[in-house]
């Protein structure tokens, strides 16, 4: 996604799915919650850069902390939110380190070779005049 699309994008469907989460009732299952914003973020990073994939991973998190494991937008801070914060952000690396791979070797260039380790040198022992 060029032209720097990425992060609204992400943001439009991260509200979307959020307003269809809690209309569905995931207030009473906020894990659940989180398989529909993992995917948006999976997506924008797949898609976009990945500066873009972490504002919508931080984004959905304050989101999901907001509105499905608080009430009318109070950010929640527990292990329920710290695992959200958790599953997204690892969603946003993973995708956005696998997309630059992908893009990467679509433009044509291998990708850089890790060269082998050097054989140490034996270790000389210097004449010590006394």
């Amino acid at each position: 996604m060029r032209s720097g699309f990425g992060f609204p994008v992400g943001f439009v469907a991260t509200t979307a799915v959020i307003v269809a989460a809690i209309a569905a009732g995931a207030t009473r299952y906020p894990l659940l919650a989180l398989v529909p914003l993992t995917a948006v973020v999976v997506v924008v990073a797949a898609l976009a850069t990945a500066r873009a994939a972490f504002g919508v991973a931080a984004f959905a998190w304050a989101a999901h902390s907001g509105f499905v494991l608080g009430r009318a937008g109070e950010l929640v801070f527990g292990p329920r939110a710290l695992t959200a914060a958790a599953l997204l952000v690892a969603a946003a690396a993973l995708t956005a380190a696998a997309g630059a791979v992908v893009r990467h070797l679509r433009a044509g260039r291998p990708l850089p070779r890790i060269p082998a380790p050097r054989a140490p040198e034996p270790i000389r022992q210097r004449a010590t005049t006394v």
